[in-house]
């Protein structure tokens, strides 16, 4: 049984200020031993669980957080390139987990919220759904028939994860104090948290399903300024709906954050 982690930072156990999730802050080096340690919690469970091959992608920023030395040596690992959020991600995965992960832009008390870019995105919508990185990331996963088992992060987020997937298993390992502080479990409490969400999921894996928007599904944007609609307004097949809403037809799911 094949499995996927997709990691982000802002949802990892511990991580509780905007500095830790910041390159070039003091911060930023604790918070990526942070996510290792969750990242080798899940892929543990994982293992624990039955999966005979896992993953692991670390997406925030492009990748670069993961520490290959201090992860666990029977997974591999890899980052988001060539516009794949999941590039080795096919038909033959069981399942995804999404590790570490935060609310849409514009969840109230969600640590962090935002869609893809914090400086631009200011909505989503994939067939007039509001959706954050995790309907975008589930929907990519569901164009391999592949469904998302487990979140981990804030309560926001997993409350977003429910209401949207349905019945996927969910680790809270903190809760937003507004947007920019968070209120965290202990590490020890968060990780036993993260290993029940994972090993639960993973021994009931039959029982979920991918998420799969129709397709050719509307994929709608809204951004924060009107000049950065101009700018993507001219790109090919996209119609701007009004001064900061555009829109544009997706054939595969594995397009809808692609701007």
């Amino acid at each position: 049984m094949k499995i996927y982690i997709l990691a982000d930072m802002e949802g990892i156990s511990g991580i509780r200020l905007v500095e830790q999730v910041n390159k070039g802050s003091v911060e930023y080096p604790a918070g990526c031993e942070l996510m290792m340690q969750d990242i080798n919690v899940a892929i543990t469970a994982a293992y624990d669980a039955g999966a005979t091959e896992v993953v692991a992608c670390d997406t925030h920023g492009g990748g670069g957080q993961v520490q290959i030395t201090q992860m666990d040596a029977r997974a591999t690992y890899e980052t988001p390139n060539l516009g794949m959020l999941m590039p080795s991600l096919d038909a033959s995965f069981a399942g995804v987990i999404l590790l570490g992960h935060h609310a849409r832009a514009g969840t109230q008390n969600a640590f962090l919220d935002h869609t893809m870019s914090s400086q631009s995105w200011f909505e989503c919508r994939i067939n007039e759904q509001p959706v954050g990185e995790v309907g975008i990331e589930a929907a990519y996963a569901g164009h391999f028939n592949v469904p998302v088992i487990a979140v981990s992060g804030d309560l926001a987020v997993a409350t977003e994860a429910k209401a949207l997937l349905g019945n996927v298993e969910c680790a809270v390992v903190k809760w937003g104090i507004g947007r920019n502080r968070a209120r965290c479990l202990s590490l020890p409490d968060a990780h036993k948290q993260i290993y029940e969400a994972v090993s639960t999921a993973i021994r009931s894996i039959t029982r979920f399903q991918p998420w799969k928007p129709s397709v050719p599904a509307n994929f709608q944007l809204t951004l924060y300024r009107t000049d950065m609609a101009d700018e993507l307004a001219a790109q090919p097949g996209v119609e701007r709906i009004d001064a900061r809403t555009l829109r544009k037809s997706i054939h595969a799911l594995t397009d809808c954050h692609i701007w």
